[in-house]
C-alpha cells in the first residue's frame, strides 16, 4: 500500500544524497523550492507523471520512492 510518509522521506533522502537543494530540484521539474519542500512534508504531492520523472531522475523504482517496495532498482 502507497505510504505517503515513506514517499515524503524517501524523496528527501535521495535529493539530500544527491547534494541538491529544494530550489536545485525544483528548477530540475520546473517548480518552485516551496513546491518540493510540500512535497517532502507531505502538504503535497507530486502529479503522477512527475513522480514517475523523479523516480527516474533518482533512478530508483517508482515503487521504492511510494514505499511499495525496498528495493530501490526496478525489477526489469
Amino acid at each position: 500500500m502507497f505510504s505517503q510518509e515513506i514517499f515524503c522521506q524517501r524523496l528527501r533522502d535521495l535529493r539530500l544524497s544527491h547534494k541538491l537543494t529544494a530550489e536545485q530540484l525544483g528548477n530540475e521539474f520546473n517548480v518552485s523550492k516551496q513546491t518540493v519542500s510540500r512535497w517532502e512534508l507531505g502538504d503535497r504531492l507530486p502529479p503522477l507523471d512527475v513522480a514517475t520523472s523523479l523516480a527516474e531522475y533518482f533512478d530508483v523504482s517508482l515503487d521504492y520512492l511510494a514505499g511499495l517496495s525496498n528495493n530501490p532498482k526496478s525489477n526489469k
